[in-house]
């Protein structure tokens, strides 16, 4: 916690065993950074009048953790038990957050995808209390007004924002989507990373919605006009991100769920303005290709021999190729060599040059010549495959079943340990099953997907859980303060993340499987996150992009560094404070 003579400012300090608290009574209460609920102690409820406001009997945080999650197990449907961590979190983000990390393998997939996409479509109807800030593009002018609710520059590290358009495979769901997908991404960065939560922000801007069920719902809470597209749209965006490089200028803008090609226009206009990235395009991709360079060389294999199959070329499809492309060109192949290892279909097929006025910008980067597919259905799958004959194949299709036994067993003809990541969420979207996989391949295929999968027989199967890359490149920049987020930085995320596989550990050619996963357990995604952040702080500091002075250069020590940096869920002791003050509470 730093002070200065006239402002509190709200920071985690690791060394500190109390928080200066400028609130008391009923707001103190309903503080969801501040409350320690039956926690707080018979000195803080004399100090804060607290008296009278809570039972008798104080608890420790175990205590309460033990309570609640008797409360959490007492309910069997997904969607109840995301409505009541929405419901803890927002009554109390300390033990939130010490619950979910006590149980992060039940619990990720509950309050982040599959079940977040379903409270999502929900978000209107079953609408309780607001949190995070509302961007309303029919008032522009207000957006700093907005923004000055929730902290100035000191108050404020991180920011999610979304416009709600491509939400976890389930597209457009408007300003609830924005909201709530936000919320849920910044909650990871606060479990995962340590943002203190107090100095992260949730963003959602209402640009309309182009679903006709939010838009002919009496309750839908957001514009329902069709969504703004064009000039107007990116007048909004602009004059929102140069309020930020204005007003909060070392704060790290993570873009989430913009659609195709928003995604990649905005990315590629501000990321040498803003410190930003884009967790669908960059995220995404650096978690993707982490699993594909584990499986490489475990298999004995090189990403540049490589040839890589995306069935799918939408915002996250087109960012994996691009980080593929992005991490090819750090082992020296040119921008042009790296483009042509990579081959990108959609729903026109295969993409190549005569499709250009069915392509957007971003999606022909990886167009190829026609004459070098003549005689060849670019429509079928198949006999791309067979053309081509690719190391790995990636489904950001939301096609479920896309590849079937036929797909797969020509993968298998041309490739003895063939790569498959079936990534489309929710699960019941996947192109495929891990246990129809492994079946069709004679358990030879490498896979991991994208939504939980349970392990088939002594197979682990590894999740491509953004939750492995962002926390910690957002960490990493949060750490030194950088300038922008590099190429070379989402590099460093892949190769840190490459090296925790289980599979670097074990050798094929020792008669070892890949049964142990490619990616380690979500169990393993806070310490995992230290080590990513760690890595990408460096090479931010190796770029000279680090505002932050004295910063270690050394590994461990700057590991070291991040981890007293992250928030901890526990409580400390409350000393009351009259100073100033404009964090939220």
């Amino acid at each position: 916690m730093s002070t200065n003579s006239d402002k509190l400012i709200l920071k985690h300090e690791e060394d500190s065993d109390v928080i200066p608290c400028p609130i008391t009574k009923f707001e103190l209460i309903n503080s969801s950074i501040f409350n320690k609920g039956s926690a707080f102690t018979y000195e803080e409820r004399e100090q804060f009048n607290l008296k009278g406001l809570l039972p008798s009997k104080t608890n420790s945080l175990e205590e309460q953790i033990e309570r609640s999650y008797k409360q959490y197990s007492d309910l069997t449907h997904p969607l109840r038990k995301n409505d009541f961590m929405t419901s803890l979190r927002q009554q109390n983000k300390t033990l939130y957050y010490a619950l979910v990390s006590q149980n992060l393998t039940e619990m990720i997939p509950i309050i982040y995808t599959p079940t977040e996409g379903d409270a999502i479509i929900n978000y209107s109807n079953r609408f309780r209390r607001p949190e995070g800030c509302f961007l309303d593009i029919t008032s522009p002018e207000s957006i700093e007004e907005r923004l000055e609710a929730f902290g100035l520059s000191e108050d404020l590290d991180y920011i999610v924002v979304s416009d709600g358009e491509a939400i976890l495979g389930i597209g457009c769901q408007g300003v609830g989507g924005a909201s709530r997908i936000s919320l849920a991404k910044l909650g990871l960065m606060t479990l995962c990373a340590g943002i203190h939560p107090a100095r992260g922000l949730a963003v959602a801007l209402d640009v309309g919605t182009n679903n006709k069920d939010l838009a002919t719902d009496p309750l839908y809470m957001g514009n329902k006009f069709s969504r703004i597209s064009g000039e107007k749209y990116f007048e909004f965006l602009d004059k929102f991100l140069m309020v930020l490089k204005r007003k909060y200028p070392n704060v790290i803008v993570h873009f989430e769920d913009f659609g195709v090609p928003n995604a990649q226009i905005l990315l590629d206009k501000y990321r040498d303005v803003i410190p930003c990235f884009n967790d669908d395009i960059q995220g995404t991709g650096a978690v993707v290709t982490a699993s594909l360079m584990a499986a490489l060389k475990f298999t004995n294999r090189d990403l540049p021999s490589s040839k890589i199959l995306v069935y799918g070329a939408g915002t996250a499809g087109c960012g994996i190729a691009q980080q593929i492309v992005n991490h090819l060109k750090s082992f020296g192949l040119t921008e042009k060599e790296a483009y042509s290892k990579i081959y990108c279909v959609d729903r026109f097929g295969l993409i190549v040059k005569s499709l250009e006025s069915k392509s957007n910008p971003t999606q022909m980067f990886y167009a190829k010549d026609d004459a070098d597919f003549e005689g060849v259905d670019t429509t079928s799958l198949k006999e791309v495959i067979n053309h081509i004959k690719p190391t790995c194949l990636i489904g950001c299709s939301t096609q479920a079943g896309a590849f079937n036994e036929e797909i797969i067993k020509t993968m298998l003809k041309h490739n003895p340990d063939p790569i498959i990541f079936p990534l489309s969420n929710p699960t019941k979207k996947s192109e495929a099953t891990p246990n129809d996989l492994l079946k069709w391949t004679n358990n030879k295929a490498l896979v991991a997907t994208g939504s939980p999968f349970a392990d088939v027989g002594e197979y682990k199967i590894a999740q491509n859980n953004n939750c492995f890359s962002f926390p910690g490149i957002g960490l990493g920049a949060v750490t030194i303060k950088a300038t922008k987020i590099s190429d070379g930085m989402i590099s460093a995320c892949v190769n840190a993340l490459a090296e925790l596989s289980p599979l670097s550990k074990i050798k094929k050619e020792d008669g070892q499987t890949h049964s142990v996963g490619l990616l380690p357990g979500v169990e393993e995604i806070i310490s995992c996150s230290s080590v990513v952040a760690a890595a990408v702080a460096l090479e931010g500091i190796k770029e000279g992009l680090a505002t932050v002075d004295n910063l270690p250069t050394d590994f461990a020590e700057m590991k070291t560094l991040v981890e007293r940096n992250m928030w901890k869920p526990v409580y400390k002791d409350l000393v009351k404070s009259d100073k100033e003050y404009t964090f939220q509470t």
